[in-house]
C-alpha cells in the first residue's frame, strides 16, 4: 500500500485538522492491511485484534511519528510502518489495561472493551498477539539507512514497552492504588506508563530519515517527554471535567478507585497550569528546528488543548 505523501508535505496540507484527518485515515487503511484477516484462523483471535485496533482512537502516536519524520526528511513508507507498530502496541496496552485484573473497565473508544465484547482469555491473547505483531513489523522492514540505527530503534521500542517503560509504569500504578504518593513519584510513574511510548513515537519517526545530531535527538526527546507528561495531566483533568459520552470511556474511575492523579495531588487549577508549563517547555525544545517542527508544534498544542 502506498503511503499518502501529503501527510508529510506541509505545503500540500496547511490546515492541522485536515492533516490529522489524513494521518488517521491513512493509519486506518494501513492497520487494516497489516492486521491478520478475520477469515484467517484462528478467526476469533484475529477478530479481537482487529476490534481492539481499528475504528477508533485519536492516532496521536502515529501523528507524532509522522511529524517527527519531517525533522529528518524521513521516507513516509518507513514512518508508516513505525507508526503502525507504535499504534498496535498502544492498542494492546489498552486491551490489557481494561482487563478485570487491571483497571476493570467496560468501555473504550465508545464501545465495549475487548474482554466484554469477546471474553477475558481472548482479550489477553489478542493483546499478546498484537504486541508480537508490532515487533514483527519493526524487524521485517528496513526502517533506517544503517543496520546500527535500526538496532537502536528496536532497542528503543523494546524499552518503551517493557519494565522500564509502559509495563513498568502500569505496575507502579497498580501498586499505588489507595496510597499517598508524592508528585515526583507520580511523574516517574507516568513518564513510564504514558510517556515512554510517546517519546518513542517521536524518536522512531525521526530515526527513519537522515541521521540527526545527538543534540537534535536530545531536543526531540525532551519534546517527547514533556508532551507525554502533558498528555497524562490533561487526561487527569478531563477525567474530572468531561463526561463518558465525550471521552468514550468511563470517567471518574481513578477517583472511585482512589488512584493518585495530578488533580488529586495538585488540585484542578494547578494541574491546568502545569499542563500549560509543559506545553511551553515542549515548544521551547523545538526552537532550533524552524519550520520543520510545525506539525510537532501543532500536535503539542492539540494534546494540551484537546477536549476528549
Amino acid at each position: 500500500m502506498a503511503a499518502n505523501l501529503k501527510i508529510f508535505q506541509a505545503s500540500q496540507v496547511t490546515d492541522f485538522q485536515d492533516w490529522s484527518r489524513d494521518v488517521a485515515g491513512n493509519m486506518e487503511r494501513t492497520l487494516e492491511s497489516l492486521l491478520p484477516a478475520s477469515n484467517t484462523a484462528p478467526t476469533r483471535l484475529h477478530d479481537a485484534m482487529r476490534y481492539a485496533t481499528l475504528g477508533g482512537g485519536k492516532r496521536v502516536r502515529p501523528m507524532l511519528a509522522f511529524a517527527a519524520g519531517l525533522i529528518s526528511n524521513a521516507d513516509p513508507e518507513r514512518v508508516r510502518i513505525v507508526a503502525s507498530a507504535v499504534e498496535i502496541i498502544h492498542a494492546y496496552s489498552l486491551v490489557h489495561d481494561d482487563l478485570p485484573c487491571m483497571d476493570d473497565d467496560v468501555l473504550r473508544r465508545g464501545k465495549p472493551t475487548c474482554h466484554v465484547e469477546f471474553d477475558e482469555a481472548t482479550a489477553l491473547l489478542a493483546g499478546d498477539a498484537l504486541q508480537a505483531l508490532a515487533f514483527e513489523l519493526i524487524a521485517n522492514f528496513k526502517l533506517a539507512d544503517s543496520a546500527e540505527t535500526q538496532i537502536k530503534m528496536q532497542q528503543l521500542f523494546a524499552r518503551a514497552c517493557g519494565s522500564g517503560g509502559m509495563a513498568g509504569g502500569q505496575a507502579i500504578d497498580l501498586a499505588n492504588v489507595g496510597k499517598q504518593i508524592t508528585l515526583p513519584e507520580l511523574e516517574f510513574m507516568h513518564i513510564l506508563k504514558t510517556g515512554a511510548l510517546i517519546r518513542a513515537s517521536v524518536l522512531l519517526g525521526a530515526y527513519c530519515g537522515t541521521a540527526l545530531s545527538e543534540a537534535d535527538l536530545a531536543q526531540l526527546d525532551r519534546y517527547g517527554k514533556r508532551v507525554g507528561l502533558a498528555f497524562q495531566v490533561v487526561d487527569d483533568i478531563l477525567d474530572c471535567e468531561s463526561n463518558t459520552e465525550k471521552l468514550g470511556k468511563t470517567v471518574g474511575k481513578d477517583q472511585d478507585a482512589n488512584k493518585p492523579t495530578y488533580v488529586s495531588l495538585m488540585g484542578l487549577a494547578p494541574a491546568k497550569q502545569f499542563a500549560t508549563e509543559l506545553l511551553q517547555d515542549a515548544l521551547d525544545a523545538l526552537s532550533g528546528f524552524g519550520d520543520r517542527a510545525e506539525r510537532l508544534h501543532q500536535l503539542a498544542e492539540f494534546i494540551v488543548r484537546r477536549q476528549h
